[in-house]
């Protein structure tokens, strides 16, 4: 908590005497701080420096008692109880981009000011993000995933920020996320603490998104590691595209071993293999020396030094996905992980010595190694993670693009990780469930999984697709809608009521760990970024006097709308769900505990069934948002097991207030409700 007292102390010390009409959104206001003034739009007036210590005081000193945070106990070299890394089984996960999730215009003036009336900034920062902390709580949010916080490159950046994606130095924390609140006082290193410190006191665990296969077009890397990077002709990059193979008809598919000869034989891939050049070091390594010097004594950036005496920069990254559509990738590149070309295709290189290439075998490393790794930059790779869990206790990751790294890079990520914590989790940028078991032998604790691409199709049923088969699986994958590189839920046909509907049954699904999506909660329509299955109007889905119209939160500044009218909804739902997740935790988490449904009557609703102790536990949805349903269960095979009641109890129900005794059963004690638009009820029968 040292970080957390030093943090009360600066404030209370630097406090200015001067008025503040400072606004920050009702909903972050969960713990009754006094404000200043409420506003009829739904703002509240506050002043920060007293609303920070009264946050601090209340929420994290006296209404919650501090807890042994096994991550804070690693700094102190202690070794607490360990799960190895599968506690993430049992979380809520709510994914968050700083410096968008704790945004606002807390001056009202219309922008996002990096420097506001008050000398603060209004973009997010860890400081800032304390103030979402109860909001979190009070959803059973008890793990927080933070979308890349390292420095970034803005070379070649995307919108008016760039991509937090492009990281430039991952052992860096980004400067965009330091609060002037503080001033000198606290290093941003600090900053960054105060936020794990905060939400370890209140049983939060914190992961991050590490990305080892990319990095920045300018990375810092560059000037001691060249090789480590593919080179083209700087005068070739205006016509650098990944090329386009005609001898596959097919529009896109995988990089798989029977087309890899189509593509080497193909005249575009011929002509983009001629663009790569040797690194400027291997070329000439005097002429280096005196880009070097010159990068040191500040003259220019080191890729306008290169293309100074080189001519050469680097080749920015593209899809894996032969044919793919998308263009090159001109913010990130990719690291050159073998020192070699690809083992199993470089006998259909006509020239074997050609310069190292970007293509889509040596993009996925993982099917397509070499016989010489790039040991040095392995290890670098490779203290990531231990760097993150000695200077600020993280309890986990997920490895962005870590299904194309090379299976042995994996494995000792994961090991020097696992070295430090027994008890750090690690998830898998694996979107394909049919690669769950391989997940598991490299070490990983779950999968992304494909649910946010399934669960909003319900004409084609692909909801109950996802929802009833992930028992089946060895890993559990994110029981999610949307993400953050997906359209949003609420943007979607059945809006707000297919977002609630969604959000409520993902806490639910077994073999699953629910996960929302920052803005989520809010009905937030707009999405972050455009990466997967964007429609075509997917850009425009606030109105054009929105001041974040056409913004996308992933590149822009951009504040979520914490006041929509709705705003409390999802909070509020999430509230009640909170005490019965709780009370059967280890049964929704125990996939063994899990019982199929059948239906007597009903359009295809859906639902699980769990084994409890002394009682059944039911979770019933009509996941239709534009009709009511009557549904009638057939719990003939449950009974043949488990002899039931024929009575049971109503836990909660989304159309309904209250608990109350359920008496709707037929004579063969199979019960039957009413389900509303969209709405979940859960309840129990008893066992006899």
């Amino acid at each position: 908590m040292a970080n957390l007292l030093k943090l009360r102390q600066i404030l209370a010390a630097n406090k200015p005497d001067y008025p503040f009409n400072y606004a920050i959104p009702g909903i972050f206001n969960l713990f009754g701080h006094q404000s200043l003034a409420k506003l009829d739009n739904g703002e509240e007036l506050v002043n920060p420096y007293d609303f920070l210590i009264d946050l601090i005081d209340v929420v994290l000193f006296k209404k919650y008692q501090p807890l042994a945070a096994k991550s804070l106990s690693l700094l102190k070299g202690k070794q607490p109880k360990r799960q190895g890394g599968n506690w993430i089984k049992k979380s809520v996960v709510y994914s968050m981009m700083v410096r968008a999730s704790s945004a606002w215009d807390h001056d009202r003036n219309g922008f996002l000011d990096e420097n506001n009336i008050y000398h603060l900034k209004e973009t997010g920062t860890f400081i800032k993000t304390l103030m979402l902390l109860p909001l979190l709580k009070e959803m059973g949010v008890n793990a927080l995933y933070l979308l890349p916080i390292a420095k970034f490159s803005t070379k070649n950046k995307k919108g008016d920020l760039g991509s937090p994606y492009s990281v430039a130095n991952f052992f860096e924390l980004d400067p965009n996320l330091a609060d002037p609140i503080v001033g000198d006082k606290m290093t941003l290193e600090e900053q960054f603490k105060v936020l794990v410190e905060a939400c370890h006191t209140l049983d939060i665990r914190v992961l991050i998104d590490i990305i080892p296969r990319t990095n920045a077009i300018e990375s810092d890397l560059i000037v001691d590691y060249p090789e480590w990077f593919y080179w083209i002709k700087t005068k070739d990059a205006a016509i650098y595209k990944p090329p386009y193979v005609n001898n596959i008809t097919k529009s896109t598919v995988s990089p798989e071993p029977q087309y890899m000869k189509a593509v080497y034989e193909d005249q575009n891939v011929k002509e983009h293999l001629k663009l790569f050049e040797f690194d400027p070091k291997t070329q000439n390594p005097q002429k280096w020396e005196r880009v070097v010097k010159d990068f040191k004594k500040g003259k220019q950036n080191i890729l306008s030094l290169i293309d100074h005496y080189y001519g050469l920069t680097v080749a920015p990254a593209f899809s894996d996905h032969i044919n793919d559509v998308q263009p090159p990738w001109t913010d990130i590149t990719f690291f050159r992980m073998y020192l070699d070309h690809p083992t199993s295709t470089s006998q259909y290189l006509t020239d074997k010595s050609i310069a190292p290439y970007i293509l889509f075998d040596t993009i996925k490393a993982n099917l397509y190694p070499g016989k010489k790794p790039n040991i040095d930059l392995w290890n670098t790779l490779a203290d990531i993670i231990p760097y993150y869990q000695q200077n600020f206790g993280v309890d986990g990751v997920r490895i962005d693009m870590g299904h194309a790294l090379p299976k042995a890079l994996v494995k000792m990520i994961i090991e020097r990780a696992r070295k430090l914590d027994s008890d750090f989790c690690f998830v898998a940028e694996e979107l394909n469930p049919k690669n769950d078991k391989q997940a598991k032998t490299l070490g990983y604790n779950m999968i992304i999984g494909n649910g946010f691409s399934l669960q909003w199709d319900l004409e084609n049923l692909k909801l109950h697709q996802f929802m009833l088969s992930q028992h089946k699986l060895k890993l559990p994958t994110f029981a999610c809608g949307e993400t953050h590189d997906t359209p949003r839920l609420a943007a979607r046909d059945g809006g707000m009521v297919l977002a609630k509907f969604l959000t409520v049954m993902n806490m639910f699904v077994p073999n699953a760990v629910p996960f929302i999506n920052s803005g989520q909660e809010v009905y937030e329509t707009q999405p972050m970024n455009m990466g997967i299955g964007p429609r075509k109007n997917e850009l425009y889905m606030l109105p054009e006097n929105d001041p974040f119209y056409m913004k996308l939160a992933l590149f822009d500044k951009f504040a979520f709308h914490y006041l929509n009218h709705m705003n409390y909804d999802i909070k509020d739902n999430l509230a009640l769900i909170k005490p019965i997740r709780k009370k059967y935790l280890n049964v929704i988490t125990n996939k063994n505990r899990y019982l199929e449904l059948d239906y007597y009557d009903g359009h295809n609703p859906i639902g699980f069934a769990y084994n409890a102790r002394d009682e059944i536990l039911f979770i019933l949805g009509n996941p239709y948002y534009n009709f009511s349903q009557h549904v009638k269960l057939n719990l003939s095979k449950i009974k043949q097991q488990y002899p039931l009641e024929n009575q049971g109890y109503m836990l909660y129900a989304m159309h309904e207030q209250g608990k109350r005794v359920i008496t709707e059963f037929d004579l063969s004690g199979n019960p039957y409700f009413l389900l509303g638009a969209g709405e979940v009820k859960i309840f129990t029968i008893k066992k006899l």
